[in-house]
């Protein structure tokens, strides 16, 4: 059973902000890994890589959504070289990687805020709800190391960069 995302009970501290729900970063790949220490924890070949990041106010109802807009999301080439398949079509797989990150404001000064991601604790329960979404579409998952320092690569296919916030 995956965890519930409920809203954070400090997202109400912040009335003067737009919250926001999950946030991904999304690259078509031909291959892609996450390696921690010098240690390859998650690796796919051909497929997408996913940087998610949880944000306050997230629900079950937007990772779900997210989880099935990833899987079906029409960005691989057909026979006549269209990008009309989907993850699901080519049977490709999805590397997760968490980057808090992507919560990143920039509209005031150099130096970013991150006030709108997640807590630690609520980002992690998100992040691994999420990523049990995303199986349950049929897809297979990799995963990176919530909170740790990752050293991702990856071969973006085209390139294909897409950002999705549901």
């Amino acid at each position: 059973m995956h965890a519930t995302l409920q809203p954070s009970a400090s997202a109400a501290a912040l009335p003067h902000q737009r919250l926001s729900n999950m946030r991904c970063l999304v690259q078509r790949v031909t291959n892609a890994r996450v390696d921690i220490a010098g240690e390859t924890v998650g690796e796919i070949d051909q497929g997408l890589l996913v940087l998610v990041c949880a944000m306050r106010d997230d629900s079950d109802d937007s990772a779900a959504r997210l989880a099935q807009k990833i899987s079906s999301l029409r960005i691989f080439a057909d026979e006549n070289g269209k990008m009309n398949r989907s993850l699901k079509d080519i049977g490709g797989a999805a590397l997760i990687v968490s980057q808090f990150t992507l919560a990143a404001d920039t509209s005031r000064g150099n130096r970013p805020g991150f006030s709108t991601a997640a807590p630690p604790e609520d980002g992690e329960k998100s992040y691994d709800c999420f990523c049990g979404l995303v199986r349950d579409q049929g897809i297979d998952v990799a995963t990176g190391r919530f909170g740790a320092d990752m050293a991702v690569s990856l071969t973006n296919d085209g390139p294909v960069t897409i950002w999705l916030e549901i």
